[in-house]
């Protein structure tokens, strides 16, 4: 059995027991986190829209960090011009517990 949840303005397919890397969530580690917005049921058969509607995902928070880092390089050629930024995302991971449907 899995499902299709969106958090974060992306969309993840999980399992039972899954974990996942979403986007930051303002929770603390090991606080339970129920994701409502469930797109799709599949166990067996699909189910869509108004068979999911009441569907929720519920999970706990493992961890909390930033990921590795990405380095942005701007650079025009013949003026000197070059400028370096670097930016690290942060996360949530969250295991999956429980599927509702």
């Amino acid at each position: 059995m899995y499902a299709i949840i969106a958090t974060g303005g992306k969309q993840y397919k999980v399992s039972v027991g899954d974990e996942i890397r979403v986007e930051k969530l303002d929770v603390e580690e090991g606080a339970n986190v129920v994701f409502d917005q469930v797109i799709a049921v599949s166990d067996g058969g699909m189910k869509v829209g108004a068979d999911v509607a009441s569907a929720k995902v519920s999970g706990t928070v493992t961890a909390q960090g930033r990921g590795k880092k990405v380095v942005v390089y701007h650079y025009k050629r013949k003026s000197g011009y070059h400028k370096k930024n670097g930016h690290r995302q942060a996360y949530t991971q969250v295991k999956i517990d429980k599927i509702e449907a």
